[in-house]
């Protein structure tokens, strides 16, 4: 690996799109084409006692050997998240209703977010993190909650949560522990150090 090899980001998030873009890193945008629902379902029905962090790692990877199959001269960043409350796995709301519904089973209680990053080259994954984030929600009230999705709009429903901490959504929080990237789905300062390290970025 050197600083002439392409890097692609496999992920049409424009969050992730922006962290790396902040910190320096050249890239282009090639979002993995695999149906993420159909295997995280698959992967909970056949086992209702998957880790949700197991299941971040698996759909990272999934994303990362997609891209790189067809991108074997490039290093590909492939991430991932989950959200699980109780043992039980969280998917994106499709509509601001379930995102409604999503927040009332959230409020007062703690969840976990769960963030995998890998790296791939020639179809293989070569390298992948993991870190999990513990958050509690507030009891906010029936108010709040629909200001807060009015304000916010359809937007919330990019993520699993129905919320960004970076915006109107940390104001839904009693308290965060946990790294701030990873909460925003990629853990910054590993991929980094795991660039640096193979040469990819300036050391």
């Amino acid at each position: 690996m050197n600083e002439s090899q392409h890097i692609i980001l496999a992920s049409g998030s424009h969050t992730r799109h922006d962290m790396l873009k902040a910190a320096g890193l050249a890239f282009t945008v090639v979002p993995a084409d695999i149906d993420e629902e159909t295997i995280r379902m698959t992967l909970t029905a056949d086992n209702d006692e998957i880790d949700a962090a197991d299941v971040a790692e698996i759909l990272a990877r999934a994303k990362g050997e997609a891209v790189s199959a067809q991108n074997s001269d490039s290093l590909i960043i492939a991430a991932d998240q989950t959200l699980s409350m109780n043992n039980e796995i969280f998917s994106k709301p499709a509509d601001l209703e379930e995102a409604r519904e999503t927040l009332l089973r959230l409020r007062g209680n703690e969840h976990f977010l769960h963030t995998a990053v890998v790296l791939a080259e020639d179809g293989e994954v070569t390298w992948s993190y993991v870190e999990t984030a513990r958050l509690t929600m507030r009891r906010f009230t029936s108010d709040y909650l629909s200001e807060y999705l009015l304000r916010a709009g359809a937007h919330v429903c990019q993520s699993v949560g129905a919320y960004q901490i970076e915006g109107l959504g940390l104001q839904l929080f009693e308290e965060i522990e946990g790294d701030y990237f990873t909460i925003l789905g990629l853990p910054m300062l590993p991929l980094l150090g795991e660039l640096r390290r193979r040469g990819a970025i300036l050391n």
